[in-house]
């Protein structure tokens, strides 16, 4: 599929200043299918043509992969203060 954008001139000048502007639009288009759930880290790679781990690199630049709730990982690491603590004591 072709997608066109209509974008004023001057403002496609001030984007592409700052690189590839349809490379740029393309990333950004999968970085939202995949924040948004549409979009796979496969289907991410395919539509960039990266690696698996060149995906990965790419979502790890750009996202936060590892949205953890604040309270989640004060309760892991609590368990794992104890676990520890029980651990040095055997």
């Amino acid at each position: 599929m072709i997608v066109t954008l209509e974008v004023p001139d001057d403002i496609a000048r001030a984007l592409a200043a700052h690189g590839d502007l349809s490379r740029r639009t393309l990333e950004a288009l999968a970085l939202d299918g995949y924040r948004r759930e549409a979009l796979t880290q496969l289907q991410v790679g395919q539509l960039l043509g990266l690696s698996r781990v060149e995906t990965e690199d790419f979502l790890a630049q750009h996202l936060d992969l590892y949205n953890y709730d604040p309270n989640e990982l004060h309760r892991e690491a609590e368990a794992l203060e104890h676990y520890s603590e029980r651990f040095q004591r055997s």
